[in-house]
């Protein structure tokens, strides 16, 4: 299920932080009016010490909106396909959310990648695990040739978020030993007739595969 901000065990950590950093601050400030000079000092540091590592907590908190965990192999989303003219198909996509959205593209196959998180086994026992987002969908077509001068057609599939955790972790080589968002993982398959797709996510990655129809007895 999605992560959820005020069940997060992150979120309760940045708020108990910050309250309890707040309150250091507001003892820094009386121990300086007293002229506890040392004593202001030591309060102050330690008040924004807390308040950063709170702050710190909020931001993955926040970061993590979004993201699914990934325990077990899951149906990220059912796809129904359906051709509209040649190399171009309309793509429905349901997600276990029950959000529905159709997309127009163009192309022999439809593609779609996701961002992985992978967290330290250490930030397990705050219970932040592997956790993936689909990305963006596309179409693909078969030739290089094709792909470089035939119309492209990408949508995106992720949404906006204040904090993008897997930007971040991109930019800032400082977060590497609490997360890992160098992983990302994509699957293709082709678009020759109307058919309905099940895209499934595991710790290995994307896979899209045909549903069947059940079979008459």
């Amino acid at each position: 299920m999605p992560m959820d901000l005020f069940q997060s065990p992150l979120f309760f950590a940045a708020a108990i932080l910050g309250a309890i950093g707040g309150l250091l601050l507001l003892a820094g400030f009386l121990a300086f009016i007293r002229l506890q000079l040392m004593s202001a000092l030591a309060r102050t540091l330690v008040g924004l010490l807390l308040i950063s590592l709170g702050a710190l907590a909020g931001t993955v908190a926040i970061g993590i909106q979004g993201y699914r965990a990934l325990t077990r192999e899951d149906v990220a989303a059912r796809i129904v396909v359906q051709p509209a003219g040649e190399q171009r198909f309309v793509a429905t996509f349901s997600f276990p959310d029950g959000r529905k959205e159709k997309f127009d593209l163009s192309g022999d196959e439809i593609y779609v990648d996701a961002h992985i998180l992978k967290w330290n086994p250490h930030a397990n026992l705050i219970g932040l695990h592997t956790a993936y987002e689909l990305d963006r969908v596309a179409g693909r077509y078969h030739s290089v040739k094709e792909e470089r001068e035939a119309p492209r057609t990408v949508h995106p599939l992720g949404r906006e978020r204040p904090v993008d955790l897997y930007a971040l972790r991109r930019r800032y080589t400082f977060l590497a030993p609490l997360l890992d968002a160098e992983y990302g993982s994509a699957t293709f398959i082709p678009v020759t007739k109307p058919a309905e797709l099940e895209l499934r996510v595991s710790t290995t990655g994307l896979l899209l595969r045909e549903v069947k129809p059940p079979q008459k007895p």
